[in-house]
């Protein structure tokens, strides 16, 4: 009989076994017509997700995410959620479990404050006001909080969307994460530290 209540009720035993971290990871998913979106993780279990997504599919419907540091998930939406959706993790119990362990280190990191990329120092510019180029191409002032050979945290009144494509000064980069006052900048190449200034605040 227990085995019985365990198959009709994995989602309620799922929720019970598998505590939600928030962790900010990035990745990218498919839904069931084949069309790719960027996504930002808010939370996740062994047994779910919850993303932030710019296009949403419906309940039920089958997703296939790639996400940073996790890799491969796949599952079903189960419930939309303001500007996302949550979904389920298919995993066997061994995947499950290296989930898990992957989400404790992850939520650790989060909580002792280590961002995705501290292989390289970050420092703040002597000049730190920049001029930000937009997919559309429009142009707005930015202030640069600190940067690294590799990426950049933003202070600006305007957040362009996770995943776009922008230019810092010549910098090409992608918006990775959104901040309380502003966004993170990943650099789509490592900078060389003697030419960072002058590239990331030249108009």
């Amino acid at each position: 009989m227990l085995l019985h209540k365990q198959t009709i009720q994995p989602a309620t035993a799922e929720r019970r076994r598998f505590q939600r971290v928030k962790v900010h990871l990035l990745g990218r998913y498919m839904l069931p017509d084949r069309r790719e979106f960027p996504c930002q993780v808010i939370n996740m279990s062994p047994g779910g997700v919850a993303m932030l997504a710019p296009g949403i599919g419906n309940v039920g419907d089958r997703v296939v995410a790639y996400l940073d540091h996790i890799g491969r998930v796949e599952g079903k939406i189960t419930r939309i959620i303001d500007n996302g959706f949550a979904m389920t993790v298919g995993a066997t119990p061994r995947k499950r479990d290296k989930l898990a362990a992957q989400l404790t280190w992850l939520a650790n990191r989060d909580i002792l404050n280590l961002p995705e990329d501290r292989r390289h120092d970050r420092i703040v510019p002597r000049n730190p006001i920049a001029v930000l180029v937009l997919e559309d191409g429009t142009r707005m002032s930015c202030r640069i909080i600190d940067m690294s050979r590799s990426g950049a945290a933003i202070a600006a009144e305007q957040r362009p969307p996770i995943g776009s494509q922008v230019f810092l000064g010549l910098v090409q980069s992608r918006v990775v994460r959104h901040l309380d006052d502003g966004f993170a900048l990943e650099f789509v190449h490592e900078q060389l530290e003697e030419t960072l200034e002058d590239s990331v605040t030249a108009r």
